[in-house]
């Protein structure tokens, strides 16, 4: 909303909000019934989520060519009714961005861009730095997750034509209840060809956390032990690309390929992850159908090695569209320690209207290893009593996820969707039981200004 428009000045306002009625049935497949059931928990939830993001930018140019910029906003949350992790009724209102910057293009394809305050930084496909906010829990909106702009950043960027470097300093805006001080720093190189593809690299280093990692002890007989400040002085380095729109005689295709490898020599830690994506649209055909194929793995802790092989997702984008691991199953199965092969098939049967069904086919990279933190560690009892960490067979769950979304217009967005996900012999031979489907159902509304 453009509020103040001169040659030299524009300011706008900013307002996004949204409303969210989610159900749940059977969380996590009720396992809290086998595993913890002191707590009594209620595995059917129903609840409202509510946030309002609003906030005022402006830009301003002098005649040398510099433009000064900058943004403040503030998100406020709010669940009514009880979450999945049992927070009620709760809420809070934070400050998400209070940035300032200044670029300046040299000639027709320089230019260099430094900006600092809280503000949002994603990079490459989101495998590893895109979420600088937390959402959920005491602050709310769980399922909408509406900060997304990390508490400090520091962030300078050199473009030359279609060449962009960009160098970062980051402090996530974490929890206040479960803040573990991350501060992180890096480089990014990106490449964008002319017709839509990229290719690009990241490198991230932990300078400081207190983040832990569970480590599985030798065999995987026993409980995990529990590493503390394992993540700091970690190192990543992450490798993305995407083919320009491959034009055949049927419509468009592309393919996607990532992969990243971490090392910490303080905690003897090696782990990696990746991805490959191929997909097709039929531009030439009613409703424009459109199939993608995703398959992603995560290293898991090995049990017959001394070191660390947990691959850490760091700071991921958990959107179903991108790296979120499953529709349910995402809940509890992080990007580590699982593979998954995932199918999307969308059609448009209007301009305005997208159907979008998702299958995810999830399994375990290691046996006897935590696929979550502390997930499945239990006691086996045949004739010998045994901890157990991890699961015995690789096979955890099918996700399924249909998704309706509608274009009400260009500032209002309506989206409801219903998922099921059905668990397998690896999470049935850690209850000792067949365990039932977990399934649920959201209707949610988003106007954007």
């Amino acid at each position: 909303m453009l509020i103040v428009d001169d040659d030299n000045l524009k300011v706008r306002m900013h307002v996004q909000a949204g409303i969210n009625a989610v159900a749940e049935g059977n969380l996590f497949w009720i396992l809290s019934d086998i595993f913890a059931p002191i707590f009594e928990y209620d595995p059917d939830k129903e609840w409202i989520e509510y946030y309002v993001k609003s906030g005022i930018s402006f830009s301003r140019t002098w005649p040398d060519g510099v433009t000064g910029y900058g943004k403040a906003s503030f998100v406020a949350s709010y669940t009514q009714g009880t979450d999945p992790y049992d927070f009620s009724n709760t809420g809070r209102i934070t400050l998400e961005e209070a940035y300032i910057g200044a670029r300046k293009t040299f000639d027709d394809s320089v230019e260099l861009d430094v900006s600092v305050g809280p503000q949002e930084l994603r990079l490459g496909t989101g495998m590893l730095i895109a979420n600088g906010g937390s959402s959920g829990f005491e602050r709310g909106a769980l399922k909408f997750g509406p900060r997304k702009a990390w508490e400090m950043a520091a962030i300078g960027r050199l473009t030359h034509g279609r060449t962009k470097a960009t160098a970062f300093y980051l402090d996530p805006n974490e929890m206040p209840s479960t803040d573990n001080r991350n501060q992180l720093a890096g480089l990014d190189l990106r490449f964008d060809a002319e017709k839509g593809g990229y290719v690009g690299g990241t490198y991230v280093h932990i300078l400081e956390s207190d983040n832990p990692y569970p480590q599985v002890v030798p065999g995987g007989s026993g409980a995990p032990t529990i590493v503390e400040n394992a993540r700091e002085k970690l190192n990543a380095v992450g490798f993305y690309a995407r083919t320009n729109p491959l034009e055949t005689g049927f419509g468009s295709s592309f393919i996607g390929v990532d992969a990243a490898v971490e090392w910490n020599d303080r905690t003897d830690m090696l782990a990696w992850a990746g991805r490959f994506q191929a997909g097709h649209t039929w531009t030439d055909r009613p409703w424009s159908p459109s199939l993608t194929y995703t398959f992603k793995t995560f290293s898991g802790d090995d049990p017959n090695t001394p070191g660390q092989e947990r691959f850490d997702p760091l700071f991921y984008d958990g959107n179903p569209s991108t790296w979120a691991t499953g529709s349910k199953s995402s809940m509890t199965f992080i990007n580590s320690n699982v593979q998954a092969h995932e199918l999307a098939l969308s059609v448009k049967p209007t301009a305005r209207d997208k159907l979008t069904f998702r299958y995810a086919h999830i399994r375990a990279n290691e046996l006897r290893s935590p696929v979550q933190f502390g997930q499945a560690t239990r006691l086996d009892i045949g004739g010998v009593n045994n901890v157990v960490t991890g699961v015995t067979d690789p096979y955890l769950a099918d996700d399924f996820f249909v998704e309706y979304s509608r274009t009400i217009n260009p500032n209002t967005f309506l989206t409801a969707g219903l998922s099921a996900s059905l668990p397998n012999e690896g999470l049935n031979l850690a209850a000792g039981r067949d365990l039932p489907v977990w399934y649920g159902g959201f209707l949610n509304l988003v106007v954007n200004y």
